[in-house]
């Protein structure tokens, strides 16, 4: 129990360091209300599930030792995080201060499109599955079975997404602020960095 509480412990310090899903959901949920932000946290999670899954049943560890794939995976995710980026900057320079939503408005988001980009944004990040393959073994022991791993994984999994949540509230209880057009620019300009920064990051080390 002691190594579990351990892990605990890590994964919701490790949770708490600003990524990639964090600025992702961040920027969702202040251009486009907390049901784009719910939608988007939601899809991380999914793809987090499923990389955790992977490590857990050793799929994963074929996968990353796959060079092509790991490769592929990894070049997919620099140029989606590139796309990120480039798509917040250019709403960030948009005179009229339109923004995307969820529901209404003429550049709707629908909640299955925010999915799908914040599952894109983590399954592309080879970086989660190399950490589950790194890092779980160390606290589950090289004696445990499937299940052991699995549950540790998907422990990290569920604290990933409180930590999402708790951002998509705060942005929803800051709803005054957000609502005006030269914030929501400001978002939108520091994802666009941050994104391309991640993106050179991670070009750099492929």
């Amino acid at each position: 129990m002691s190594a579990y509480l351990s892990f605990v412990l890590f994964a919701a310090l490790l949770a708490t360091a600003p990524g990639p899903d964090t600025f992702l959901t961040l920027r969702a949920t202040v251009v486009g209300g907390r049901a784009r932000g719910l939608a988007t946290a939601s899809g991380i999670t999914a793809a987090g599930a499923l990389q955790g899954v992977l490590a857990a049943t050793g799929l994963g560890a074929v996968l990353a030792h796959a060079e092509p794939v790991f490769l592929a995976v990894r070049w997919a995710g620099v140029a989606y995080l590139v796309w990120l980026g480039v798509t917040a900057l250019r709403d960030a320079l948009r005179r009229d201060g339109s923004v995307w939503s969820v529901g209404e408005g003429p550049g709707v988001v629908r909640a299955r499109t925010a999915f799908r980009q914040g599952f894109v944004c983590n399954i592309t990040n080879p970086k989660v599955l190399a950490f589950n393959l790194a890092v779980l073994p160390q606290f589950v022991g090289t004696d445990q079975g499937v299940p052991a791993l699995l549950a540790y994984a998907l422990t990290l999994v569920v604290i990933g997404a409180l930590v999402l949540l708790t951002v998509v509230w705060i942005a929803g209880k800051a709803a005054t602020a957000l609502r005006r057009s030269s914030f929501r620019r400001s978002v939108d300009g520091a994802t666009g960095v941050v994104m391309l920064g991640f993106a050179t990051a991670l070009a750099v080390e492929a």
